[in-house]
């Protein structure tokens, strides 16, 4: 026995048909430009919200590695720890379009092997630049917590700038969180 039709069929578009029609529509709306200012540009011809941004993060990235810079000449035995951090940090600054301090040939912590560290010493040298703590275990920490902060501050400018802008910060952020994590795990 055949089973009989339904008492009404629906006529016109279905639920789901409607509403990935919604969200199509939705998406193809944020992906516009909308006002036509796609590049942020301010109506006084000052730098563009983009620049702003950018000239930022560069300088973030430039104070980072200005303190990584300085628990190294404090502590010299961390280098085989921190010059790879140190060099993505680097490699961080001129992304957002900075000039990376100690990259004009000088010799430099920047890949962990510019700074040997002699046998068996562990002392920090004499005079501790001033903001580093004196142990080799707090200044990691201090500078695990210095990736976190900043990762944490990238991660929520990213929603405020546009698209190659907000992959970077987002791309930089996770690298910084990755940092924090490796600091973190390296000052256990």
């Amino acid at each position: 026995m055949p089973y009989p039709s339904p008492p009404r069929t629906p006529s016109g578009a279905r639920r789901r048909t409607l509403l990935a029609s919604a969200a199509g529509a939705v998406l193809l709306v944020g992906c516009s430009s909308g006002s036509g200012d796609s590049d942020g540009r301010t109506t006084g011809g000052g730098p563009s919200l983009t620049e702003r941004a950018r000239a930022r993060a560069a300088r973030d990235s430039e104070g980072l590695v200005g303190r990584y810079d300085a628990v190294l000449a404090a502590h010299p035995v961390l280098a085989e720890l921190l010059g790879p951090l140190r060099a993505a940090a680097v490699r961080h600054v001129e992304a957002f379009g900075g000039r990376a301090p100690g990259t004009s040939g000088t010799s430099g912590p920047d890949d962990g092997s510019s700074r040997a560290p002699e046998a068996g010493k562990a002392a920090p040298s004499a005079s501790v630049p001033p903001g580093v703590p004196p142990k080799e275990k707090d200044a990691v920490a201090e500078l695990a917590a210095a990736e976190r902060e900043l990762a944490d501050r990238r991660s929520k400018a990213l929603l405020d700038v546009p698209g190659e802008l907000a992959r970077l910060l987002a791309s930089v952020a996770a690298a910084g969180a990755a940092h924090a994590y490796l600091l973190t795990e390296g000052a256990k």
